[in-house]
């Protein structure tokens, strides 16, 4: 696999983003144009023959630790949590089949009428056929985050890096958006991400990645063309590894 400075090419990636990031400047729900944008992003990384699978979060519609907090039962929340990003995966593949990408989504909760139920094997033979696989409903299990759900399909279907879309341009030894002086990491190990908790994801994934040194390439969704630069070589971003 291509090391940091040389050109980075991955043949299969994951890319996680949060259900916040289809939000565009609204407070909550989805925002069409925002997603037809990164559904573009997609598209010019499936034109450079990249397969790829997608996890997106929920948060935009229902996060399941706020309702929690709010009196309502833990299970419950996050399963309505689960509900919310199928919903996201499947304003995804509008936008995405909208561009002529053929695109599956494959829920971890079984609901025929809208989703494929998980079966690794049929998954893997989507992905060799070129078609985006949107991986929604989480793991299935409530108490573990889509960040966790990501990194455990990744693994599954033998993903070379998770690419994870936020809205700076990677890791940096504090906010940014409070200090000018923050500085941001060119590479940085899984166990200083858990130590220093540096917030790229929630510690189970981290740990999950690691365990399977499988690389977290942290970048701007936010940057247009972001997607596309780093695979093709260029591009700001941290990246995460062993």
């Amino acid at each position: 696999m291509a090391e940091m400075g040389s050109k980075v090419s991955f043949k299969r990636v994951m890319l996680k983003i949060s259900g916040e990031a289809l939000m565009g400047d609204q407070g909550f729900g989805l925002h069409p144009p925002t997603v037809e944008r990164i559904a573009r992003e997609v598209q010019s990384v499936h034109e450079m023959g990249v397969e790829i699978c997608m996890v997106i979060g929920g948060g935009n519609i229902f996060r399941g630790l706020q309702g929690s907090a709010q009196g309502m039962e833990r299970t419950t929340a996050d399963y309505m949590g689960m509900l919310a990003t199928v919903m996201n995966a499947l304003a995804m593949q509008s936008a995405l089949e909208g561009l002529n990408i053929h695109t599956r989504v494959i829920s971890a909760i079984t609901m025929n009428e809208v989703a494929e139920p998980y079966i690794r094997r049929r998954a893997v033979r989507h992905l060799e056929k070129m078609r985006v696989c949107i991986f929604a409903a989480g793991t299935g299990n409530p108490y573990f985050t889509t960040d966790t759900a990501a990194t455990l399909r990744a693994s599954e279907m033998s993903c070379e890096a998770i690419f994870k879309g936020t809205k700076v341009d990677g890791v940096y030894d504090r906010d940014p958006a409070k200090y000018d002086d923050a500085s941001r990491y060119e590479t940085v190990s899984y166990d200083d991400v858990l130590a220093k908790r540096l917030g790229v994801m929630d510690a189970s994934a981290i740990a999950l990645a690691r365990d399977n040194n499988l690389p977290i390439i942290v970048f701007s969704l936010d940057e247009p063309g972001g997607f596309r630069g780093i695979l093709a070589g260029d591009g700001t971003y941290t990246r995460v590894q062993g």
